[in-house]
């Protein structure tokens, strides 16, 4: 991709930078290819409970100097865990390039995890935790993580339990760590105003002296999927649900169309087909979307949307009904233009913004070894036929295999 350049260090650590000449600001991350489907049993929640640890205390610094560092100029330090990565980065001017990074290698590889601070932050998760399950929004889709992935790592609340995270201690923290940390599957990705080469001899100067470290971990994919229909009881006022099954993975050749596919059943856009019939045109939902998620050897898509209880059965059909148009009919020539030209729109929408091109190439690189141009995806959105989303519809949006997850009011 234009501008975009590589350079790997002798410890397996990548490199990843692209030169954006029109901006002030440098935005830089380590991305580390772990998460909280590479925790055992008794981890769950570990990952996450790392990456807020990572903030509080290091060799050399305490957690008011590391919050302090980058606020001081104006900076901002965050971090985010998924399910198969954990993320540090930093956004900053570029004069302060070289104190993010210096930051963003300290907490990432030298963090002490001190016995206090673990007391403390186990308290701000299981806030945290509290938080999510009096947000039905979030929690539930949480939850449809384990109806899709029941009894795998990736049905498990990133957050973990209150129970696993009542018991974690430094050890664990050290444990999870050295089970899972591979140098060569660490990406530090930086977008800004900053010389390819000058990023090298920076990185080179925190980054290149990290021991080579090799993990044997193993990703076990989930098994044969059963669709479930599951109703809880919550003290809320709307029923919140999620419908959806398994799909296909990074990899797979029909990535790209399905996500097409999904983003015209109920993508950002408010032409989506589901939030016409469901919102437009019969005012039943505030919102409703779908999206399509997928992991290195799976994936999965779902749709998620609350309204009154007396109108969750009406909503339910006119979600089938749609479902089953994309399925029988297939979309006109007009149609089908329509829907290629407003996915590569988003998509070069959201290439605009330097911190999420960012990240998205950390993430690319770590899962399919490259980046692909703008270009190269436009191409292939424009190969896609009506036919082949109508196939795709038919393989996994029929009405027998969705599973369903609904919260409804106590009363």
């Amino acid at each position: 991709m234009d501008g975009i350049q590589e350079y790997t260090l002798p410890n397996g650590i990548r490199i990843v930078h692209r030169q954006v000449t029109h901006t002030a600001i440098s935005h830089m991350g380590l991305m580390l290819d772990m998460g909280s489907r590479d925790e055992k049993p008794h981890q769950q929640g570990l990952a996450h409970f790392w990456e807020h640890m990572a903030f509080k205390g290091t060799d050399k610094r305490s957690s008011l100097q590391i919050i302090n560092r980058l606020e001081v100029v104006g900076g901002e330090l965050n971090a985010y865990t998924t399910k198969e990565k954990i993320c540090f980065h930093a956004s900053v001017l570029t004069p302060h390039y070289e104190r993010a990074l210096e930051l963003l290698s300290d907490i990432t590889f030298h963090s002490v995890f001190p016995d206090k601070q673990v007391e403390r932050e186990r308290g701000v998760i299981l806030e945290e935790m509290s938080m999510y399950y009096d947000s039905p929004e979030d929690a539930i889709q949480d939850d449809f993580d384990d109806i899709i992935f029941s009894n795998h790592q990736l049905g498990r609340n990133i957050l973990g339990t209150q129970e696993s995270v009542n018991g974690f201690t430094r050890q664990d923290l050290l444990d999870f760590i050295a089970e899972n940390l591979d140098t060569s599957r660490i990406i530090f990705s930086s977008v800004g105003n900053m010389p390819f080469k000058k990023v090298v001899a920076l990185v080179e100067k925190y980054l290149k002296n990290i021991p080579a470290k090799s993990s044997s971990l193993v990703r076990t994919p989930p098994a044969l999927y059963t669709p479930k229909n599951v109703d809880h009881k919550r003290s809320i006022t709307q029923a919140h649900v999620a419908i959806g099954r398994t799909a296909y993975e990074i990899t797979h050749a029909q990535r790209l169309p399905f996500f097409m596919l999904i983003n015209l059943l109920g993508g950002p856009g408010m032409n989506s087909r589901l939030n016409l019939a469901v919102r437009e045109k019969n005012g039943l939902v505030y919102s409703i979307d779908a999206g399509y998620t997928p992991f290195i050897d799976t994936g999965y898509w779902g749709i998620y949307f609350a309204t009154e209880p007396k109108h969750l059965k009406k909503a339910n059909a006119l979600i089938l009904k749609e479902l089953k148009t994309l399925r029988e009919v297939p979309l006109t020539k007009t149609q089908l233009h329509n829907t290629k030209e407003q996915l590569m729109g988003q998509m070069a929408m959201s290439e605009e913004g330097n911190m999420s091109f960012m990240l998205m190439m950390a993430k690319s690189l770590l899962d399919i070894n490259r980046i692909d141009t703008l270009e190269e995806l436009f191409a292939q959105i424009r190969t896609v036929s009506a036919t082949q989303l109508q196939d795709l519809a038919n393989e996994l949006c029929r009405e027998e295999d969705l599973s369903y997850l609904t919260f409804l009011p106590e009363n």
